[in-house]
């Protein structure tokens, strides 16, 4: 049952609106209080919350705003013992929004806290804390308050740095040195911090530093020159020539990285920083404890170290070294490159040749310690003159070629003895370096230590086969295979070669023959003692031409047997240097011709003007005052014509003679000069008898 108010108000009844039943007075006291309660916030803005409650999804915060605001519990997962009544710091991300509720961050709070430390750190150069989160290309990814940094790996630490992943998870002490602002991203270092604790050591360090001084230091790089050791602050560099008294080819070989070790200073540049270590200094020289008993003879073993185009460095003991020259590797005479015999890294035995502790220099020799094939008592008897063999070609020379039989004996193949029917201008053109080669022994001679070896001994003469074959005045078919203003060389059957002067390459139709072409070839000259065969196509179709070369052919037969040998080069390239065959006065028959024509002429010609002459004394006068010219010309003639042929004789003669006398010689120039002049005197001697004539009928 309803109560009943006896002191109800029912004139407010009827009032409407919300707070329409507050006075004026009222109304101003109740926004006044209501007012005070409340705060102004900005947008985008970092404040002061206080944690007004915590359920499973979010933290409400009240910031002094008309509502609290909402924020996600995962962004306090580092705040594992937040409670009611905590102040934490919140980004206003939007005042209200759709459903009218108020939007704040924790996480965005403190990524704006972070970025302004960053910056403020680098502005004051003050040091800041992070957690190095992950490591990556060349550096570490460190998180200072929710803003990643990058952390390259030389900046970690004054010595480099092998490992990046022992860093991972561990919190650091850094200083930013670079912010890009367009890409968000901070570059710190943690090394700057390290060289300010090590700016005093390194100063001290220097300060005291002397040559010759002992020091302990650490390993920090290693590089193929040297390494670099840590004296406490100050780097010096150890180089490898002075790690060991032998030879390393790396400094890893006796050296590891972290190593503590002894060193001592050599020198050091105060102005540059620079200090030059040594490792093997602290060790007395190996050549000081040489051993005594080693002396010029003795043998020895060691490692190759050195290899290079003269010769090769054998290691004795650690830090003595021997020379091997290239020469003392091998008896052979032919020095190769020493990679041939030995190669670096390879243990070899050899023997001491000269040894000077006082300059410390050995030289050693590989080829004693086996036995020298020229001195073996075999030696004569297995490479006796005759004697066949098989060897290896070494190397080509202009005028021949080297045969290794065995190491240590080559013999010379001269380039002459390489064919029987090739002329062979360079030994590349049969063999080449590397060929095997069957040879026999032509000459020994044990004290030169020489051999001559000859190719083609080994099969029998063709050319005395070819004797018989290529006889003068028979006809082959050749091809030419070079040609030049001196003549050609022909190819023939069997592989050989001839020669023809050019004269003799004229074709019947007129032309010349040239290079490359296949003709029908006589034999004019054949020598077997020089292997030389001169042909003319010619002479194959011009009887005069063969003629001509028989007559030659039989004169050099006769000079032949006659002085026990040829007087003429070879029939290839010696007959190509020699001057072309000039025309002879052998051919006099077209002269004498000649001269019986004219005196049969000048016969006739007497013979009717004397008939004339023995006709009856009936004509006049005058007729017999021609007589006596008509007779006296007779006279004339008949004198012409006998001083003509007496001339022309004494010129047949002259050059028939000279003919003889110069078969193949340089006398044959001079001889058709004499010849030539005689023609010119019996000229003159005409044209004078021819002028007296003329004279003796003006004066008729």
């Amino acid at each position: 049952m309803a109560e009943l108010i006896d002191d109800f108000d029912w004139d407010n009844v009827g009032a409407t609106g919300f707070g329409g039943n507050y006075s004026a007075d009222q109304r101003a006291e109740m926004e006044k209080m209501y007012g005070d309660t409340l705060t102004t916030v900005q947008e985008e803005e970092v404040v002061k919350g206080t944690v007004v409650g915590i359920t499973d999804r979010d933290v409400i915060l009240n910031i002094g705003f008309k509502s609290d605001g909402l924020v996600s519990i995962t962004e306090f997962r580092d705040l594992p013992d937040l409670k009611i009544g905590d102040e934490v710091e919140v980004f206003i991300e939007d005042q209200e929004d759709i459903n009218g509720q108020l939007i704040l961050s924790r996480k965005k709070a403190k990524i704006k806290q972070a970025w302004k430390a960053i910056y403020d750190a680098l502005e004051l150069d003050t040091i800041l804390e992070g957690v190095v989160k992950r490591r990556t290309k060349g550096g570490l990814i460190m998180e200072l308050d929710g803003v990643e940094a990058f952390l390259p790996g030389s900046q970690i630490d004054v010595k480099p740095i092998r490992d990046f992943d022992i860093y991972v998870g561990r919190r650091m002490e850094v200083k930013v040195v670079k912010i890009n602002s367009a890409f968000d991203n901070v570059v710190v270092s943690h090394k700057v911090l390290i060289e300010k604790d090590l700016e005093k050591q390194r100063e001290a360090i220097l300060n005291n530093l002397e040559k010759g001084q002992i020091l302990e230091g650490n390993i920090k790089n290693m590089t193929n020159f040297g390494v670099f050791i840590d004296l406490g602050g100050v780097d010096g560099l150890l180089h490898i020539t002075d790690i060991s008294w032998g030879r390393i080819a790396h400094p890893s070989e006796v050296l590891t990285l972290d190593q503590k070790l002894n060193i001592v200073v050599l020198d050091f540049d105060e102005a540059k920083k620079r200090i030059s270590l040594g490792l093997k200094q602290l060790t007395p020289h190996p050549w000081d404890s040489l051993p005594a008993d080693l002396q010029p003879g003795s043998k020895v073993s060691g490692r190759i170290v050195n290899v290079a185009d003269y010769g090769a460095f054998m290691e004795v003991v650690p830090g003595v070294e021997g020379l091997i020259h290239v020469s003392e590797m091998s008896w052979s005479q032919h020095l190769r490159n020493p990679q041939d015999f030995i190669k670096q890294g390879d243990t070899v035995e050899a023997q001491i040749l000269t040894l000077d502790r006082e300059d410390r220099k050995m030289s050693l020799g590989i080829k004693q310690l086996t036995e020298d094939p020229w001195t073996r008592g075999d030696f004569g008897g297995t490479y006796a003159v005759g004697t066949k063999h098989s060897g290896t070609v070494r190397n080509l020379t202009n005028f021949g070629l080297f045969v290794e039989l065995e190491e240590g004996v080559d013999g010379l193949v001269h380039v002459s003895d390489l064919s029987w029917t090739k002329k062979i201008k360079h030994p590349s053109e049969m063999v080449k370096v590397g060929d095997k080669l069957d040879v026999v022994v032509l000459e020994l001679d044990l004290g030169a230590r020489r051999l001559a070896l000859g190719h083609k001994q080994l099969e029998e003469n063709p050319w005395d086969t070819f004797q018989t074959v290529f006889t003068p005045g028979s006809v082959h078919k050749a091809t030419i295979t070079e040609k030049s203003e001196r003549g050609a060389v022909l190819e023939l059957p069997y592989g050989i070669e001839g020669f023809a002067y050019p004269k003799s390459l004229v074709k019947e139709d007129g032309s010349n023959a040239e290079n490359g072409e296949s003709l029908d070839f006589r034999v004019t000259e054949f020598s077997k003692d020089d292997r030389r065969i001169v042909l003319s196509h010619t002479a194959v179709f011009n009887k005069e031409a063969a003629a001509e070369d028989d007559s030659r052919n039989a004169k050099f037969k006769k000079k032949t047997n006659t002085k026990g040998g040829d007087t003429q080069g070879e029939g290839k390239i010696s007959d190509l240097k020699k001057p072309e065959e000039k025309s002879t006065l052998g051919d006099l028959d077209a002269l004498s011709a000649l001269r019986d024509q004219m005196m049969g002429n000048e016969r006739k010609a007497g013979e009717q003007k004397l008939a004339a002459a023995a006709k009856p004394a009936t004509a006049p006068k005058a007729a017999k005052a021609e007589e006596a010219p008509a007779a006296e010309e007779g006279g004339l003639l008949a004198g012409i014509a006998g001083a003509a042929s007496a001339a022309l004789d004494t010129v047949k003669h002259a050059a028939s003679d000279a003919v003889d006398a110069v078969t193949n010689s340089e006398a044959f120039a001079k001889a058709s000069e004499v010849a030539s002049d005689l023609v010119d005197k019996a000229k003159d001697l005409v044209a004078g008898d021819d002028a007296d004539k003329k004279d003796d009928e003006t004066k008729a």
